[in-house]
This record gives structure tokens, C-alpha cells and sequence, in this order.
């Protein structure tokens, strides 16, 4: 359903919160990426399709970062993996890319350093953090990144990145100053009561599912589902009745 409108669908790691019920991205293994990956991909026939490399599966040796990616991508069919780009990863990011795997980077907030951060806080708004965010921003896009993810900044920092690097920003809480957008689907179509300050609902799923659950419910306990029309019946009843 996405694929005809979206240029781009990205198999994120909040998958494990979303779908799981997982409390942060950090316990997201990358057989949960690759089983998620390879479902999009059978439904994905135009948008590119870029998969998360999660938590602990990159931050170590590039050898080993390259391992996971190269079965991420051959298992999914995949384009592209992203990574989030702290300030150990560009070295990581070059590697993948001079050995043939396309990567998106993800600056600002990260969630996958959630345990660190103690919360999922917008970054940049101050000089030390601002400029620390602009300089992973830099390294990621000199590191061959084909583009980065700026999540949760200032939108000053949001124009400041877009301008400063060459390659395109896709904005999360980064503001219309970013070269492109993306939401969590699930927040966008309002599956959830409570979503971050920077999603626009464009439906409200959750209500719809609620109210189909209710009349289900109410239809199963008074007896009027399952009806006539909903029913098999032996063929000689159903002369019978005819």
C-alpha cells in the first residue's frame, strides 16, 4: 500500500517497538531485521527499499559490520542498509561503501544510544551538541554515506546540515529544511495515543480498530455473528431452503 506513493521505505529498527512491543530499539536482533526486510520486500515493487543494521551489529570491527550487512542485503534482496553514525562509525561506513554496500547514515537523535542518553531527547541545542552533531554530520557524508537521517534537531541545525554536506538529508523532527521526509508508518496513521511532537496523524487507525473490535465483540456475545450470510450449510439444506 505504501510503495505506489513512497520513494523510499525504510525497514526500521523501531520495528521491535512498534511491532514487538519492545521498550527501545536496543534489544532488536538482525534476524528480526531480516525477517521484517524480507517481508517488505515481497510487497515492494518501485520505492527503494533500505534496511536497519541494529544495535551491536556494527559497531565493532568493520570486518564484522560488513558480515551482518552482507547477509542482511542478500537475505532481504535489500538496496541499502543505515546505520547511526556516532562518532566511531564514519571509518565503518567507508569500508562498507568502498566493498559495494550502499548505507544511509542517521545523525542527531539516535535511538539505538538510548541507554546512554537516559531518554529520547532532541539534539543540538546547544553549541557543544550542536556542533558535535554537524561534525558526525560531515564525516558521514565524506565517508561515502549516499545519504543521512537527521532526526530530532533544531531547525536551524536540520538547514545547516542540509547545506553544509552533499548528499541528500531526510528529516525526522528535522523540519522541512531537510531534502526529504520520513515518519514511522504507524505513527502517521495513528495507531498509537501518544506519538513525538514531530508527527502529523494522517488517519486514525486506532480508533477504526477499536470501534471494529467493539461491534465484533458485541456481535459474537448478542448472536448476530455468525448470520445466514456467513454460514455453511449441507447442500440438501441448502435445496431446501432454496
Amino acid at each position: 500500500m505504501l510503495d505506489p506513493h513512497c520513494d523510499l521505505l525504510l525497514v526500521g529498527d523501531s520495528v521491535g517497538m512498534v511491532v514487538h512491543g519492545l521498550p527501545n530499539t536496543v534489544g532488536v536482533t538482525l534476524e528480526m531485521m531480516i525477517l521484517h526486510g524480507q517481508a517488505v520486500m515481497r510487497g515492494s515493487r518501485r520505492a527503494m527499499v533500505v534496511v536497519d543494521l541494529p544495535f551491536g551489529t556494527y559497531e565493532g570491527p568493520p570486518e564484522v559490520a560488513y558480515a551482518n550487512a552482507v547477509r542482511l542485503m542478500q537475505e532481504t534482496g535489500a538496496q541499502a542498509v543505515k546505520v547511526e553514525s556516532g562518532p566511531t562509525i564514519p571509518p565503518t561506513i567507508a569500508y562498507l561503501v568502498q566493498r559495494g554496500i550502499p548505507v544511509m547514515g542517521h545523525v542527531g537523535l539516535r535511538p539505538q544510544s538510548v541507554l546512554v542518553d537516559g531518554a529520547f531527547k532532541a539534539k543540538g541545542r546547544n553549541p557543544c551538541e550542536r556542533e558535535r552533531v554537524m561534525r558526525e554530520a560531515r564525516a558521514t557524508a565524506e565517508a561515502g554515506a549516499f545519504c543521512i537521517v537527521v532526526e530530532g534537531v533544531a531547525e536551524s541545525l536540520a538547514r545547516e546540515i542540509t547545506e553544509a554536506v552533499s548528499v541528500p538529508t531526510i528529516g525526522i523532527g528535522g523540519s522541512a529544511a531537510c531534502d526529504g521526509q520520513i515518519l514511522v508508518v504507524d505513527d502517521m496513521l495513528g495507531l498509537f495515543d501518544w506519538t513525538p511532537k514531530f508527527v502529523r496523524r494522517y488517519a486514525d487507525l486506532r480508533g477504526e480498530i477499536a470501534r471494529a473490535a467493539a461491534a465484533y465483540a458485541d456481535d459474537v456475545r448478542s448472536r448476530r455473528f455468525p448470520g445466514l450470510a456467513e454460514t455453511y450449510f449441507a447442500k440438501a439444506a441448502e435445496k431446501a431452503a432454496e
